[in-house]
């Protein structure tokens, strides 16, 4: 366990290897589980701010999800998450030509359209976030339909806190992501030199 300011990061953060595959996986983790992206509360303005600029991206599928269940769901928890069409995709999922699940929000965002490239809990998968009073737990999800990203992220020696540098930076910032490339740095060296 690695503690970090107001984080926990669980070992395999560090010790796991990961790079996504889409033309492995074709984007599985948009359909696959029981409810659709988990989005934090304040990304529920974000959406309904941009949601008009994201409609063009949509499926019909997705649009009419989007009618039916609105921009987001609340679920027995009390967690927030994107509507899924039919209890699988979440609505604002794209397929391109090779049938590989893309997101409609992340091509708004390429195409300038918006300054939100996608809900935080898809840019940073596979880590999943925990709130707890006081810090957050920064877990790694294992999960089947990832293998191929395993073996990718090996075969590159690309570890999971390393792939996910971008959205680390995005969601704590610049110096908690150099503060823990050096506590990966200092845990490296020491087992090295054991």
């Amino acid at each position: 366990m690695i503690v970090l300011q107001n984080t926990v990061i669980s070992d395999d953060v560090r010790d796991q290897f990961f790079v996504c595959n889409l033309e492995k996986c074709k984007g599985a983790c948009c359909v696959e589980g029981d409810l659709g992206a988990p989005l934090e509360e304040e990304e529920l303005q974000i959406l309904t701010d941009h949601y008009d600029q994201i409609k063009p991206y949509m499926s019909e599928a997705g649009l009419k999800a989007v009618d039916d269940q609105g921009l987001y769901i609340k679920d027995w928890e009390g967690d927030y998450s994107t509507p899924t069409i039919g209890n699988r995709e979440c609505a604002y999922a794209i397929y391109d030509t090779d049938n590989t699940l893309k997101c409609a929000i992340e091509q708004a965002y390429y195409d300038g359209k918006i300054d939100w490239k996608k809900p935080i809990s898809c840019h940073l998968y596979p880590i999943r976030i925990t709130k707890y009073d006081g810090f957050e737990a920064l877990n790694y999800d294992r999960w089947g339909i990832c293998s191929s990203a395993c073996s990718f992220g090996q075969d590159l020696g690309v570890r999971v806190y390393q792939f996910l540098k971008e959205p680390l930076i995005r969601k704590y910032g610049e110096s908690w992501y150099s503060e823990l490339e050096q506590l990966m740095e200092n845990e490296e060296a020491a087992a090295s030199s054991k």
